[in-house]
Parts: structure tokens; C-alpha cells; sequence
């Protein structure tokens, strides 16, 4: 089994919290994509970039023709400002790297470093590549890649990526039989009324009732709809309106989003929400323009690549310490690549009750045990080697 010694340890630290202190939200990651390609060029790896966007592709080859198999690393972050008190928390005001992807690009940079610097590179048959992804927080980078050629020249034979679980202790992991996440569609809704005096409703047209009663009623969308065999969700995350207490808006806005793990029930959830707007107009007088974008897909795991992980994290950790994973209603824009080719994700524990590392992803004060990096890179290297092998 892999042993790292005390400077490799150091230097993956060093390098997840340069990136921790620096984060960019997607198709932003300039200074991200500069550090990657530095770090590459450092270690001698064979690397290209966009000219119009952000984003790396590393490539090693190994000793002897054969197989690719691809790494992926999503490296942007998101709008949140940090609340942490850890010294190297964000630089960046409105930033955070609040879901592990600093994490995440480290992991793969150490595999590339371990496989150059141990010289197993050489014992290898086929070429690992390094896909360092822009972009994964809502503007589908992964797609955007695929389409720029990333799984060609060479051609990519499986891929493979990490998330970190802050629900699981550091030293534990998970991977999933099929399924991992669900689709997302984020939708985007007008509502246009009259607007008026707050002592006159009678002559308005509110848009605000309207809009309450339309959140009221996705609440039995799915409650009511949906098989509760099934899985849906259904939220609204804004609603504006007015400016003033004494005044009837003339328009609401509201933006949410639906989330569901089989095609049959996205496409359902869709069209009643066309229905639930449709009747809007009619029983209040309002007129609406609602807007569903096609988001991410659902997130199908091959079966045969995710038990080729599960088996690599018994190696590395134990069986005790890696278990399967129910699918989460989350989203997570790998799905595109496992639509393209056979994928799997493994998800890495990085929880500590001890140091207070309890918080959630997406959260302004979450954190990670910084031991997940080693676990990461360990087992991402067995992975290629015994695939290479």
C-alpha cells in the first residue's frame, strides 16, 4: 500500500489552502487555471487550456500503449461569503470554496505528482487524463468540455471522480450502486398584476397573492402528484416583490428549482408546474411568464466502475470503512460524462466532531479534515495503476 511521507503531506495542504484562499465562481476560475498549469509545468505534465474559457487538461502517458482513463476535478466555487476562522479562509469578498472543490483539484494535482515523482508511471499501460472542470456550480462545465473535445486524443475509456461528504467521518467513503444524483431543472417565474394602493386592493391586481398561493400549491405538488415511491422536489429559493409596505406591486418574481431521480417523474413535475402557472392566470388576473431551463441530468454510475472503486476503497480503507450509498437529490453536472462514457464517483469522508468540522456543504462555514487529501490520493492512484496494470 502507497506511503507518503511528511513533505507530500505538506505540500498537498499547502496547495488546497492557496486554492481555499483564492476561489472563483464558475467560468471565472482565472487565477485557478493559471495555479493548475503552473503546478503541471512543474512537474513536467504534458497540459493545454482554452483560449476563450477556463479549465485544464493534463495528460500523462505511461510506459506502454493502452487504455485512458480520465480524473476529473471540478475547481470553481461559489457566491457565498466565508464565515470561517481558519487562517487561510477566502481573499476573495463573496467567495468560498464552501463545497470541496479546492479539495477535490488538490486530490487529482497529488495523483499526477505522486505517478511522475514515484516513476509508476513508467509500469503503466495507457495514459491517465486530468480533466480540471470549470464550472460545475450551475453552469454545466462538464458539458461544455465534452463538447470541446475533452474525451478525444486520446479517447477516454472510463472516468472517475471524488466528492467530499461531510455526513461521513475522515477515513470512511462511499460510492453508489447505480444512481447518485438527481436531475435539476431551475426555473424562473414573472408574475405581472396591477399595481396599486394598499388600501384600495380592490383596485389592483396583487401579484403577490398570486405568487403565495403559487408556493402554497407546489406543496402538494409532489405530497399529492407524485408515487411516494417515487422522489421530487420542488422549492422555491427567491421571492421578490414591493418596495414599500403601503403598496401593491405591480410584479413578483420568483426563481426555484426540480429535482427528481427518475426521467418519467422530472418530465411530470414539469408540466404540472406549466398547469399550476396556466391556472394562476385565470383565478387571479395576473399574467405570467414562466421559464424552465434545462439543467443537469440525473447521474447514472456504471455498476461495473463503481464496484472497480468500492473495491479500491476496501484496499485503501478497510471494509469496514467504505459502504454503499443511497442516491442523493443533490445534483452534480458529472452526470454528462457518465452519460458519455462508463463513470463512477466515490465520495470522501471529510468529517471530524472533534475539531468541529461538522458543517454542511454550500454552507459559509464549512470545512474540511484536511486528512482527506491523502486518502483521496491514494486511492485515485491504485485506481489507475491497478486499471493501467
Amino acid at each position: 500500500m502507497i506511503d507518503f511521507d511528511k513533505s507530500f503531506g505538506q505540500w498537498l495542504m499547502d496547495v488546497r489552502r492557496q486554492f481555499h484562499q483564492y476561489p472563483e465562481i464558475m467560468f471565472q476560475e482565472v487565477k485557478t487555471t493559471r495555479q493548475i498549469k503552473q503546478l503541471l509545468s512543474e512537474m513536467g505534465i504534458e497540459h493545454y487550456g482554452y483560449e476563450d474559457m477556463t479549465g485544464v487538461v493534463g495528460l500523462i502517458r505511461g510506459g506502454k500503449p493502452g487504455k485512458t482513463i480520465a480524473l476529473r476535478a471540478d475547481i470553481d466555487a461559489l457566491p457565498i461569503e466565508e464565515q470561517t476562522s481558519v487562517p487561510f479562509k477566502s481573499k476573495n469578498p463573496g467567495m468560498m470554496h464552501a463545497c470541496g472543490h479546492d479539495a477535490h483539484t488538490t486530490i487529482m494535482l497529488g495523483v499526477a505528482k505522486y505517478l511522475v515523482e514515484s516513476g509508476r508511471i513508467k509500469k503503466l499501460k495507457g495514459n491517465i487524463k486530468f480533466i480540471f472542470q470549470p464550472a460545475e456550480e450551475g453552469d454545466g462545465g462538464a458539458d461544455v468540455m465534452i463538447k470541446r473535445g475533452v474525451l478525444a486524443d486520446p479517447h477516454v475509456d472510463r472516468i472517475l471522480a471524488c466528492h467530499l461528504q461531510p455526513n461521513l467521518p475522515v477515513k470512511t467513503a462511499g460510492v453508489f450502486h447505480s444512481q447518485s444524483h438527481a436531475s435539476t431543472d431551475p426555473f424562473h417565474l414573472i408574475i405581472k398584476g396591477k399595481g396599486g394602493h394598499g388600501g384600495r386592493p380592490h383596485e389592483a391586481i396583487d401579484p403577490i397573492v398570486a405568487g403565495s398561493y403559487f408556493v402554497s400549491t407546489l406543496q402538494t405538488l409532489v405530497a399529492r402528484n407524485v408515487d411516494p415511491l417515487e422522489t421530487g422536489v420542488v422549492h422555491v429559493g427567491k421571492f421578490a416583490a414591493g418596495e414599500a409596505g403601503n403598496v401593491i406591486p405591480w410584479q413578483a418574481e420568483l426563481a426555484g428549482g426540480i429535482r427528481a431521480l427518475r426521467p418519467s417523474v422530472r418530465k411530470f413535475l414539469i408540466k404540472r408546474l406549466q398547469d399550476i402557472v396556466k391556472g394562476l392566470e385565470v383565478s387571479f388576473g395576473v399574467s405570467c411568464t414562466l421559464t424552465v431551463k434545462e439543467g443537469y441530468p440525473p447521474c447514472i454510475n456504471d455498476t461495473e466502475v463503481a464496484k472497480f472503486l468500492y473495491e479500491i476503497g476496501v484496499q485503501v480503507l478497510g471494509v469496514e470503512n467504505i459502504k454503499y450509498l443511497k442516491p442523493s437529490t443533490g445534483a452534480e453536472d458529472f452526470a454528462f460524462f457518465a452519460l458519455a462514457r462508463p463513470s463512477a464517483m466515490i465520495m470522501l469522508g471529510c468529517r471530524n466532531e472533534e475539531k468541529g468540522i461538522i458543517h454542511p456543504l454550500h454552507s459559509d462555514r464549512f470545512d474540511l479534515d484536511e486528512g482527506v487529501l491523502e486518502i483521496g490520493v491514494k486511492i485515485f492512484v491504485e485506481a489507475v495503476c491497478q486499471y493501467l496494470s
